[in-house]
């Protein structure tokens, strides 16, 4: 199975760009952090903040993924057309795989640019594709670095020039989709509410909205 074939049969019309939300009838929003801000009264980084992210997202990451469970780890990498010509893939997987065979795997379409910009016709964007299981990963620097978009902090995910790469986990076993858009918050969606439906109730203090079909 590959990416473009599940999503066209699943999750038919959801371009996997921030916001999935948006995009999809059953889903979560939840907002992290505890709305404690990201800088301290010296300016310095609020560690404590960041501790609760991490937190907060591995929970979320154990209640819908189970170590076997067969996923696609996707990567969207923006870049220039012109003054980026090379694959970067190994800036976001090499250091988050077990098993670095894995990197022989890793698939690659190039996409354009999706975002409303100035000159956007001069931009594109490749998305790279992994099938395999949570095993494989080291998940806590992953949801880490995907915490990290705007911050000073390691882990970090590597990349082109013009934006942070944008990470989502889909479990196929399960049909759900996550994302981390940054420190403040991240996205479920499933094609069931019932499979997301214990992580409403079990965390509701953390959710900004949700809906369902």
């Amino acid at each position: 199975m590959n990416l473009i074939g599940y999503m066209e049969e699943r999750y038919p019309g959801l371009k996997l760009i921030p916001s999935i939300y948006n995009q999809w009838g059953t889903g979560i929003h939840f907002c992290l952090g505890e709305n404690i801000y990201q800088l301290i009264e010296n300016k310095e980084l609020n560690l404590k903040m960041f501790r609760i992210v991490y937190e907060q997202n591995s929970i979320i990451f154990n209640e819908l993924f189970e170590q076997n469970d067969d996923i696609f780890l996707v990567t969207n990498m923006y870049k220039h057309k012109k003054k980026e010509k090379c694959i970067r893939k190994l800036k976001v997987y090499q250091p988050f795989l077990k098993c670095k065979n894995y990197l022989k795997q890793i698939q690659v379409k190039t996409y354009s640019y999706p975002f409303e910009i100035a000159e956007a016709e001069g931009y594109e964007m490749q998305q790279f594709s992994l099938l395999c299981k949570p095993r494989d990963l080291r998940v806590t620097e992953l949801l880490k670095a995907a915490s990290n978009e705007d911050f000073p902090l390691k882990p970090k995910f590597g990349g082109y020039s013009i934006d942070y790469p944008d990470v989502f986990f889909i479990n196929i076993t399960k049909d759900i989709i996550f994302f981390i858009y940054d420190d403040r918050g991240c996205e479920v969606i499933a094609l069931d509410f019932k499979r997301i439906r214990p992580l409403y109730e079990k965390y509701h203090d953390w959710v900004e909205e949700y809906k369902y079909m």
